[in-house]
């Protein structure tokens, strides 16, 4: 397989994250002769976010296994469908909707998600709010399983969402995974998606592979990169077959 036609693993963060969020499995993808580009996904509509992520896998010009957390789940499940480009998609503790389902839908599906109640909203100059994760509680709530100064620095850089982003349907008429063949790796103790969602989801889409990791957090690329690693090269594997 040439330089051209090796993929590219671009990984997409979700709501109260940032691109540097995926470093340790950047590493590790870099360690096993990946090529990855972590995206800085803007959080503000489902549509807009996934035109942008187009915009970057065109930029790239080879093919793709898109990656997304959390609601970058919503974002490369729309950038897929119908983009040539990716061959894989790996949802990592991520929202797999169907067409017209939301963030906020899916995460209410299942009892057991806490994020309502840790969220700080103010209104922004576009119109509508936007939330982010009180910082006295997001290492509780978002990294449990990660120690307290490395929480206290991802609770400073987390990049807020937008209640547009979070409330917006799905518009592609046939999800990305419909098509591509998908991977899924989330912890049993997500308490943003509840673990029965994200595994209602994976079983929707009909998961080549999944992975829970028992006493995980829903950070779960920066507490379990291995494990997320492990899935993205399934996934790869199946793509340069």
């Amino acid at each position: 397989m040439t330089t051209a036609e090796q993929p590219v693993v671009v990984l997409v963060h979700g709501a109260f994250a940032e691109s540097a969020s995926w470093n340790r499995v950047i590493q590790r993808l870099h360690s096993n002769q990946l090529t990855a580009v972590a995206a800085a996904n803007p959080l503000r509509s489902v549509e807009g976010d996934a035109a942008y992520v187009r915009d970057v896998i065109a930029g790239l010009g080879r093919p793709v296994i898109l990656a997304g957390h959390s609601y970058g789940g919503m974002v490369i499940t729309q950038a897929a469908a119908g983009n040539p480009a990716v061959r894989a998609l790996v949802y990592v503790a991520a929202f797999a909707p169907e067409a017209g389902e939301s963030a906020l839908l899916l995460s209410a599906k299942f009892e057991g998600s806490t994020l309502g109640g840790a969220l700080n909203a103010y209104p922004v100059a576009s119109g509508g709010n936007e939330f982010r994760i009180a910082e006295d509680k997001f290492h509780h709530q978002f990294c449990a399983d990660l120690d307290a100064g490395e929480a206290a620095l991802m609770a400073a850089t987390q990049r807020p969402v937008t209640e547009r982003a979070l409330t917006d349907g799905l518009t592609a008429d046939e999800p990305g995974w419909r098509t591509k063949p998908s991977w899924f790796v989330h912890g049993e103790r997500d308490l943003n998606i509840p673990a029965a969602a994200l595994r209602f989801m994976a079983e929707r889409a009909g998961s080549r592979g999944t992975r829970e990791i028992a006493g995980a957090s829903h950070a779960i690329a920066a507490s379990q990169p291995d494990a997320v690693v492990a899935t993205i090269l399934d996934a790869a594997g199946h793509v340069q077959g």
